[in-house]
């Protein structure tokens, strides 16, 4: 993973077309967990959240062990952004929650009752992750293309 330890442009365009990320943490015996939340919102460079809907394995994990990574994916694309960083459970009604609102308030606000609190993860490091395919001589607008008919084949089925 590199030491950035800011999102970049792409990254965070990455992160707001496809924000449904996976949240990998750690279970108390050691073993790995990982959650799909669909609810990230971008909050400044080093700072990402989510809404936590219906999460308790991911919130208890969160509570013993803080460190968590994130990958969101494009799938036409093949590439991907993985976060590693630190989270904390912010109550709505906090101060850090009531920094936090006004993102969710745009981007999730008919979601907003459903959500019980919300997850800030600090950033500490991030990846962008190319799929092999660009190595061989695959551009992005062949690889989005190729992804789409397969998707359009798919939804025929």
């Amino acid at each position: 993973m590199s030491t950035h330890t800011t999102l970049s442009k792409t990254m965070k365009t990455l992160i707001a077309n496809y924000n449904a990320g996976a949240v990998a943490t750690v279970n108390v015996d050691g073993s790995p967990a990982v959650s799909p939340k669909a609810t990230f919102v971008i909050a400044a460079d080093d700072c990402i959240a989510y809404g936590d809907i219906r999460s308790p394995g991911t919130t208890a994990n969160i509570k013993n062990n803080p460190k968590v990574e994130v990958v969101f994916v494009d799938v036409l694309a093949r590439q991907a952004v993985r976060v590693a960083g630190t989270a904390c459970i912010v109550e709505k009604s906090s101060e850090q929650g009531m920094v936090l609102l006004p993102h969710f308030q745009q981007n999730w606000g008919p979601y907003l009752d459903e959500m019980s609190f919300f997850v800030r993860i600090s950033v500490l490091q991030t990846e962008m992750i190319l799929s092999p395919a660009y190595d061989v001589g695959f551009n992005k607008e062949e690889l989005i293309q190729t992804n789409l008919n397969k998707l359009k084949q798919l939804a025929g089925d």
